[in-house]
């Protein structure tokens, strides 16, 4: 059996990337976020991590599905259909790819996350 361990949110076992993710657009305030990459593996098809944004809207894409749970903080989606759902503090789903529409922190986030790339996409960061 191989596991892997990686550090709490408060003592991240790497730095972090402050840059916004690729396909994500801010169209409303002023969000700011940060990724740490806890885990890539060698093929770099499986990310898992933490990140963290603060209040303000992005128009986003999701080119991979990602799992989330969010630990602090509150975030409402918005598809391109104008569907929204809100999400808070303990909540977990997943987002596939395909997804269009806004993501809008609330209240800052902090969230634990996986994202599986397929194969002919790249990862959504730019370090």
């Amino acid at each position: 059996m191989k596991t892997v361990s990686f550090g709490k949110y408060t003592t991240p076992s790497v730095d972090p990337i402050t840059s916004d993710l690729d396909g994500w657009v801010a169209i409303d305030g002023h969000p700011s976020m940060k990724t740490w990459l806890e885990h890539v593996p060698e093929d770099g098809k499986f990310l898992t991590g933490y990140w963290e944004a603060t209040p303000g809207t992005y128009q986003v894409t999701y080119n991979a599905d990602e799992m989330v749970h969010m630990f602090e903080g509150k975030a409402t989606l918005t598809d391109s259909d104008g569907n929204a759902v809100s999400y808070s503090a303990g909540d977990s789903f997943v987002v596939e790819a395909g997804f269009k529409g806004t993501w809008k922190t609330e209240e800052t986030v902090r969230k634990i996350f996986a994202i599986r790339m397929a194969d002919n996409v790249s990862a959504p960061f730019s370090a």
